[in-house]
């Protein structure tokens, strides 16, 4: 027996392993160790092989230790699980002990505590719901791989779809949560986050209630991500166009340098030639005019050595004059040549680095070239890549959503099998479906599954307003916590048992009998009757007067008959009738007697009647002739002498263990 209250207490607790093997107290009060379950993380320890349990004496509170230590990793839970079981039975007329009856008592509120945890750890209906709401969940079948939803009037059902297609967005129109719909200004797909009625205009991204609805497609982006690529691609063709007109024009510049360098060498090498001639021919002019000197000199010698030869020598001089003067002219115009052969090659020399900058050039002008188409085929094949990866976006989108169909399409648009997330629309049942690796189903949830304003939620911050709305006001639509309800809720059922209020507020269970399940399921007190087998002697009217009353005859049927002493065996079945009284042991008596009974003792054989106290004896059993009273010799009920009154007994007597006969005071009682 637990001496110690079992307090209001949840009868779970939930640590984390940082204590190591602990202990791990718990406040709950518990009756013995195998009242509570142990749980590491989501495995159930054994006792006395994982932990054991300290339980204090006078609370019922206490502790838990590891065999093992916890980390901080781990969960250690804590949670009441005595078996729910009645282990005593109380009969009628044997042992009730106190501590008997105080464990079943404590047990019972422990069970109930038990249950409650339980309870609050479920899914459940608020206690205002209507008495109507049935919480029970369609059968397994009906629910696998379903979506948990509730019906127009709050009960549990499946559903297959995961939003409502509304079409194309329009303004002015209500929206509630997970409707779908399509902005027609860009093809994006949008579903509802936030119940409202639309404003404004599209796009829904620059609209004032995008922060109401999620993107579910982005139709948009992958239209830009293509027409960008394809201007990459564009603009990439031009760059490499125009690289190939800038090295043409490279390769031709170069080409007229070289034609150019050509000629200037060949102009230098000309110009040197003619130097060369001009030099030689100044140099004879030289030689000549040196020789006409000598010729002068060697005339004048002539002259003066021979004055017959003065003529000659005469004729001679104005000779060598002429070819002195002819040698200067010669000289001169060597000059002229030597100066313009200098001129040439000057020219020349000019001309030659003009054509090497001008090689220079175009050397530059043909690597410039070669780099810009380079870079011209770097951005193609960015471009390309871009176009490609832009391509590969636009199919990834084409192949989850599929476009609109009449009816379920079976492989995607590259002609490839169906994967789990894909969309197409229907037009013949216009919604949004979604394959779920199986089968298409619909990705839209109906309306009616949602509570919203016109559902009589408009004031939900105000309980007893919400209740008042949906028509569930406590004491006029829906039942008021009632204590009796409460104590009927926390009884056990169990076979063969009846329900009764043992108090205010208080129920408990009694064993429901046959006989006593036979009389309950009779329809009327006339069933019954014939149940107990009562015949017509329940229903008899009192007919009785001072003097007569109603009484079983002989035959068995009923008379009124007198009860005046000189008229009852004149008033019995025959005249020499009699008297009938109940006859029976002493074991036999009435179990509640009242004052005035009579009846026959065998045990004693002797009449008795009962005097309000105590069965006592009465005239008449006397045998030989009245000579002769006999009493039996063996007292086996309590018995007190009448106040005021005497009494005898022939012994020997014996009064039975555990009873015993009370003499009054004044009174005697004496035992011959």
């Amino acid at each position: 027996m637990a001496d110690y209250a079992i307090t209001n207490v949840a009868r779970r607790i939930v640590y984390t392993g940082s204590a190591g093997i602990g202990p791990y107290a718990f406040s709950f009060p518990v009756l013995t160790s195998t009242d509570i379950a142990v749980y590491k993380n989501t495995t159930l320890l054994t006792l006395t092989t994982n932990y054991t349990v300290t339980i204090s004496p006078t609370t019922g509170q206490g502790s838990v230790t590891l065999v093992v230590a916890a980390t901080n990793a781990d969960r250690i839970t804590i949670v009441g699980a005595r078996s729910i079981e009645r282990s005593t039975d109380f009969v009628t007329g044997g042992d009730f002990f106190a501590n008997t009856l105080n464990t079943e008592l404590d047990s019972d509120v422990i069970f109930v505590q038990q249950v409650a945890e339980t309870a609050e750890r479920s899914l459940k209906a608020p206690v205002t719901d209507p008495t109507s709401i049935n919480m029970t969940l369609p059968y397994n079948t009906t629910r696998a791989n379903k979506f948990l939803s509730f019906d127009a009037d709050g009960n549990p059902t499946v559903t297959n779809a995961v939003g409502t297609y509304k079409g194309n967005w329009a303004a002015s129109t209500a929206y509630i949560v997970y409707d779908i719909i399509k902005d027609t200004s860009n093809n994006n797909i949008y579903i509802c986050l936030t119940a409202h009625t639309s404003t404004g205009s599209q796009p829904i991204s620059s609209n004032a209630d995008v922060a109401k609805w999620s993107l579910l497609v982005d139709a948009a982006s992958a239209t830009t991500s293509a027409t960008n690529a394809a201007t990459s691609a564009t603009a990439a063709a031009a760059s490499a166009s125009a690289a190939s007109s800038s090295a043409s024009g490279a390769s031709t510049s170069a080409t007229n340098a070289g034609i150019s360098a050509a000629a200037s060498a060949a102009s230098a090498s000309t110009s040197t030639a003619q130097a060369v001639i001009s030099t030689t021919q100044a140099s004879n002019a030289s030689t000549s005019a040196s020789n006409a000197s000598t010729s002068a000199s060697n005339a004048s010698t002539s002259a003066t050595a021979s004055a017959a030869s003065a003529s000659a020598a005469s004729t001679s001089a104005t000779s060598a004059s002429g070819s002195a003067s002819t040698a200067t002219t010669q000289a001169s115009n060597a000059s002229t040549s030597a100066s313009n052969a200098s001129t040439s090659a000057a020219a020349a020399s000019t001309s030659a680095t003009a054509s090497a900058a001008s090689a220079t050039t175009a050397t530059t002008q043909a690597t410039t070239a070669t780099t810009q188409a380079s870079n011209a085929s770097t951005s193609a094949a960015s471009a390309a890549a871009s176009a490609a990866a832009a391509l590969t976006a636009l199919d990834n989108f084409d192949d989850t959503y599929l476009g609109a169909f009449s009816s379920n399409p079976t492989l995607d648009n590259d002609g490839n099998a169906l994967t789990t997330g894909d969309l197409y629309f229907n037009t013949v049942g216009n919604e949004l479906r979604v394959y779920n690796g199986t089968t298409w189903q619909a990705a839209a949830v109906s309306a009616a599954s949602f509570l919203t304003v016109s559902n009589n939620l408009s004031d939900v911050a105000n309980t007893g307003t919400a209740r008042t709305n949906l028509g569930l006001a406590i004491g006029t639509n829906v039942q008021a916590y009632d204590a009796e309800l409460a104590a009927l809720a926390g009884l056990t059922s169990a076979a063969n048992k009846g329900i009764q209020f043992t108090g205010s507020g208080t129920a408990a269970t009694y064993d429901l009998t046959t006989a006593g399940k036979a009389l309950l399921d009779d329809a009327d007190a006339t069933a019954q009757r014939v149940t107990l087998g009562l015949g017509t002697l329940a229903t008899i009217s009192p007919t009785g007067t001072a003097d007569a009353t109603t009484f079983l005859r002989g035959d068995n049927a009923y008379a009124v008959v007198s009860v005046t002493p000189t008229a009852v065996s004149d008033q019995a079945n025959s005249s020499t009738g009699y008297f009938d009284l109940p006859v029976g042991t002493t074991g036999q008596r009435p179990g509640s007697p009242t004052s005035g009974n009579m009846r026959y003792n065998t045990t004693t054989n002797g009449f008795e009647g009962y005097s309000g106290t105590a069965w006592g004896s009465i005239g008449g059993g006397a045998s030989a002739g009245g000579a002769i009273y006999e009493n039996t010799t063996t007292i086996s009920s309590n018995y007190t002498l009448t106040t005021s009154t005497n009494g005898f007994s022939v012994g020997p007597i014996t009064i039975a263990a555990t009873y015993a006969v009370t003499v009054p005071s004044g009174a005697r009682w004496v035992v011959l």
